[in-house]
């Protein structure tokens, strides 16, 4: 039953990279691998030797001597933990784009398009690396990326490049989460699980992980896309709406505020968005109220937006197909991490790859396996397979292999497009062909993973 559940993820996965090839929508196999993947365990439930206890990040104990009731209810016990940590993704994605989209509702890009004065394509992209790698570190890479990509879709016209940047962007935002403690969710559960400490994760990797943005950069502003002039989309001097820039900082301030929420109060960073989104939504019922005057609107946008609220139409622009998408593939994984799989497949790793790394509190650690994790990421998500080395490895705090993990997982997913939360909100926004991402940026975020890793090994014997 493992074998056929396997083989399903892998159709399913095989008919997301072939859409455009296939004509269908990306959602619908993730969908259908999901309900297929966790019907066949409950039909399976007797046969399986092992299951994957998320909570404590190990196999569970004697499960082959429980019975069929006691399996049935585990699984659901499960699948309910699963939905419950997807939901809490998705609801901090609805909230950050609501968001966006209120700021755009207000016209609140357009400070941000007056501000870009140049078209020079290269210094664009220089740009919105650096954006891209500060944000992530301070909002997420998530929510950095689904920010910035909204913010380019509001400058630039043409789609062919518009998804080179998409592609850059996604390099830089992971590299940007990786020194972060809640810069990126595999780097927050590290942090949350007492394996390193703020101080020594930005000492250890913000060096590499500069690195592993700033060489794709410097190679990608030579390439032909990023040479010569840019046509920007323009609206004209003046912004549409006399509120557009009080949004845009009151947006993004939101969203900033949330990781500070999450510090102070401990709860789930989608309860501080949800908290953000519903300030936002005061400010904007506020000001659209007073947009309008009594006897006359001041132009015909105006009136398109004068029939219903910002919240209800900012909510009606949400991309719901990504929402589905992120869905079913971050369920069919579940369904992978709970048998067992993926802790096998990390274990299997460590088992078999040769031990070249250093030798560290007695113990020899390999950093082939390290990297072998980081590009297991971008096939694979990143989560269980970090939850996988929490049980293999048994090293202190700040020990030097949790910030080697934590730079792999974190920046490995960027080499192929649905290996991080990034590239699939990207994916689902620029509507990105899976084989294009592969051609033309996979050897980039590679080339930038590799970059970093070495200057990790480097750092790593002088500190």
């Amino acid at each position: 039953m493992e074998t056929v559940i396997i083989l399903v993820f892998a159709f399913g996965y095989l008919a997301i990279t072939l859409e455009h090839s296939i004509k269908i929508d990306k959602l619908i196999p993730a969908l259908v691998m999901m309900a297929i993947s966790w019907a066949l365990i409950s039909l399976g439930i007797d046969s399986f030797p092992q299951w994957f206890d998320s909570a404590k990040h190990s196999l569970l104990e004697n499960f082959g001597a429980l019975g069929h009731e006691d399996k049935m209810h585990l699984m659901e016990e499960t699948l309910l933990h699963h939905l419950g940590k997807t939901a809490e993704i998705l609801v901090f994605l609805l909230g950050a784009m609501t968001i966006v989209e209120i700021i755009d509702y207000f016209d609140g890009f357009s400070t941000i398009k007056r501000a870009v004065n140049f078209n020079s394509r290269r210094k664009l992209l220089w740009l919105f690396s650096i954006l891209a790698f500060i944000l992530s570190a301070i909002i997420d890479n998530l929510t950095a990326t689904i920010v910035l990509i909204s913010i380019l879709q509001k400058i630039v016209k043409e789609r062919d490049i518009r998804i080179w940047y998409a592609g850059l962007i996604i390099i830089a935002a992971n590299a940007g989460g990786a020194w972060s403690p809640i810069g990126d969710v595999t780097t927050t559960m590290l942090w949350i699980g007492n394996k390193v400490s703020t101080g020594n994760l930005f000492l250890y990797l913000f060096i590499p992980s500069v690195l592993c943005m700033v060489v794709p950069t410097v190679i990608a502003s030579f390439l032909p896309q990023f040479k010569g002039e840019l046509e920007l989309q323009s609206d004209g001097d003046k912004p549409k709406n006399k509120f557009s820039s009080t949004m845009l900082f009151l947006g993004l301030g939101a969203i900033v505020f949330v990781p500070f929420f999450k510090v102070i109060t401990h709860l789930p960073p989608y309860v501080g968005m949800m908290l953000s989104l519903g300030v936002v939504a005061v400010f904007a019922e506020i000001y659209s109220n007073s947009k309008f005057s009594i006897t006359s609107i001041d132009n015909e946008e105006s009136a398109a937006h004068a029939s219903h609220s910002p919240v209800h139409h900012s909510l009606s622009k949400i991309e719901l197909p990504s929402i589905l998408f992120f869905l079913g593939i971050l369920m069919a994984v579940a369904a992978l991490e709970s048998l067992g799989i993926l802790f096998g497949f990390a274990n299997s790793l460590q088992d078999t790859m040769p031990m070249v790394g250093t030798e560290l509190d007695g113990t020899a650690v390999s950093d082939l396996v390290v990297i072998l994790l980081g590009v297991g990421s971008a096939i694979i998500d990143n989560v269980p397979l970090v939850a996988a080395s929490l049980g293999m490895f048994s090293e202190p705090l700040d020990n030097p292999l949790w910030h080697f993990i934590a730079y792999s997982a974190g920046t490995g997913g960027s080499m192929l497009i649905i290996g991080s939360a990034a590239g699939v909100v990207a994916m689902g926004m620029e509507k990105i062909d899976f084989f294009w991402y592969l051609k033309k940026i996979s050897w980039l975020a590679l080339v930038g993973f590799l970059a970093g890793a070495g200057a990790f090994v480097i750092m790593r014997a002088i500190l």
